[in-house]
Parts: C-alpha cells; sequence; structure tokens
C-alpha cells in the first residue's frame, strides 16, 4: 500500500487488537485510538511480543494524539449509539476524502450513518475474529455509500490479504450472522429435545457439514450433491425444523446461571482455566493449517 499515513482502528479490544495486528503485519501504519488506557494498555501488551510489529503501531486516547489518516475502522462494542458517537467525532477530525469503515457484526448501516456529514464514503466491513487470520469480510454498503467508496475498501481489503464479499444490500446480521444462528437456533432445538448430548452434535457438525463447507460453501456443495435431492429432502423436512422468533430458553438459561463458555469457566462444556488459556493459540495454529491447505487448493 502507498498510503504513508496511519489507518486508524477505534477501539482497542479483542478485534481491534487483532485488526492492528493484521495491517502491521502487511506492513502498514495503524494507530490504536480508545479513550480507555487500561483497554488501550492491554492491546499495547498484546503486540509487544513481536517488535517488527509493534514499531508499525501507535496508541493514543483522543484524536489530536492521532494526526493525519486517511483511513478509519470503528471497532467499538454492539451499542448503535455508542457507535454513532464515535462515527461524528470522527468526522470532526478526519478529512471529507477519508474512508470510514464499521466494523459492526449485524448493524444497520443505514442507522449508524443516519447522523453522518458524508455519508457516501461510510460502509461497513465485517472482520470475523481473529481478523488477522480469517480471509473473509463482510462489504456492507449503506442507501448512501457510493460506488467509488466500495471498491476503495475492496482494494484495501485485498492489500491485507482479505477476500472481500461485497452484500448488494444491508439486511440485519447481514450474511454470515444470520447463517450462524439460523443454525444454532436448530442446534439448540436439538439439545432441548434430547435428541443428542453437546458433542456428538459438535462432532457430527465439525466432522461432516463442517468439512465439506471449508472447501465448498454451501451453495456449491448444494450443486455438487444435486439440487433435486436438496429439494425432496426440503420438502418433507422444512416443517419439522425449528421457527421459533425468540432466544432458546436453553441458552437464556445458561446465560442467567452465568455459564457463559470459555470466558467465566463453563458453558455447554467445563474450561478449567489452564484448557481455557491454551485454547487461543490450538485454534490459532489450527485456523493457520487449515487456511494453508485452502489457498493451497485454490491455487491447483
Amino acid at each position: 500500500m502507498q498510503q504513508q499515513t496511519p489507518i486508524v482502528v477505534v477501539g482497542a479490544g479483542t478485534m481491534g487488537m487483532t485488526l492492528a495486528r493484521l495491517m502491521a503485519t502487511r506492513g502498514m501504519p495503524v494507530t490504536v485510538l480508545d479513550i480507555d488506557g487500561t483497554r488501550l494498555a492491554r492491546c499495547r501488551e498484546a503486540l509487544a511480543g513481536d517488535e517488527t510489529l509493534s514499531s508499525r503501531v501507535g496508541f493514543a486516547q483522543d484524536w489530536p494524539s492521532v494526526g493525519a489518516a486517511s483511513v478509519m475502522i470503528e471497532s467499538v462494542t454492539e451499542d448503535l449509539a455508542l457507535k454513532r458517537r464515535v462515527l461524528a467525532e470522527a468526522e470532526r477530525h478526519l478529512p471529507t476524502t477519508a474512508l470510514i469503515m464499521t466494523n459492526t457484526s449485524g448493524l444497520s448501516i443505514d442507522a449508524l450513518g443516519e447522523d453522518m456529514s458524508h455519508p457516501e464514503r461510510f460502509l461497513g466491513a465485517h472482520f470475523f475474529n481473529p481478523a488477522d487470520l480469517i480471509p473473509a469480510v463482510e462489504v456492507v454498503p449503506g442507501k448512501l455509500t457510493h460506488d467509488a467508496t466500495v471498491a476503495r475498501a475492496c482494494q484495501l481489503l485485498r492489500q491485507l490479504g482479505k477476500r472481500p464479499a461485497v452484500l448488494k444490500r444491508c439486511v440485519p446480521g447481514f450474511v454470515a450472522n444470520r447463517i450462524q444462528h439460523a443454525l444454532m437456533r436448530e442446534c439448540l432445538s436439538l439439545l432441548e429435545q434430547g435428541v443428542v448430548e453437546p458433542q456428538a452434535l459438535d462432532d457430527i457438525v465439525r466432522y461432516s457439514i463442517g468439512v465439506r463447507l471449508a472447501i465448498n460453501g454451501p451453495l456449491r456443495q448444494r450443486d455438487l450433491n444435486g439440487l433435486d435431492t436438496h429439494l425432496n429432502i426440503a420438502r418433507y423436512l422444512y416443517a419439522e425444523l425449528e421457527d421459533r422468533h425468540t432466544p432458546s430458553p436453553l441458552l437464556e438459561t445458561h446465560v442467567s446461571e452465568g455459564r457463559l463458555g470459555r470466558k467465566s469457566g463453563r458453558g455447554f462444556f467445563e474450561w478449567p482455566q489452564e484448557c481455557a488459556e491454551a485454547q487461543p493459540q490450538q485454534e490459532r495454529e489450527l485456523l493457520r493449517r487449515l487456511l494453508t491447505l485452502l489457498d493451497e487448493e485454490s491455487a491447483s
């Protein structure tokens, strides 16, 4: 990338940190902005292990400390009002030519950009955690987003080694989260009905549809299996599938009891501290190996 002014990532949480790592790895200067000094310090510590990367990352607690910038990625908590305040503040400090992106995972791009002075240069860029490893990024234009903004964002994402996937319009949850929540709605229903235990369910998904989807995606996989076969199954199966419009009672119970998953030590599974601490690194290594295999397959 020829740009010498830094990219600004607003929000020093997990996603902000991995976005900074991604850009630094690609040789791009980046400044992480967060008003919370403690959170900013944790981000700095997480990146300090690699001197090459840390030398490309700056940290700031206010906009005057950022300096010049032509790209901003907002990556704060999924709160509409908070994100709108961040975007308003960004517009006060960035030039009108700056590209502004939000890393929301499903909030309306039009609602977020409603009060912006220049919504034509604003869009959604939904990275997936960990942002420095997962290749796909959902690119979500609003109604007022210019085509040139979409093209500029996609060019930047490709320079970051990403695979931008442009949505034709914004819908709640975009694409990935809609599919993920539809899958989880059925999984939770099967648990509630006593059809299967959590470990067996995970094994079925990981070692059947999971590996096939990683190779082909759902539509290509249906083409390979035959759309007539899919239709025949759909005709008798759809009536049996979960279609509730409210969250699963099982999920509500787990959360109310503090069974939040790895972060609390217990969710659907038990997470002893040593297991919880080792899991992120194990996941990153498996992701690297899987992505290497997929890249080799794509290149062949």
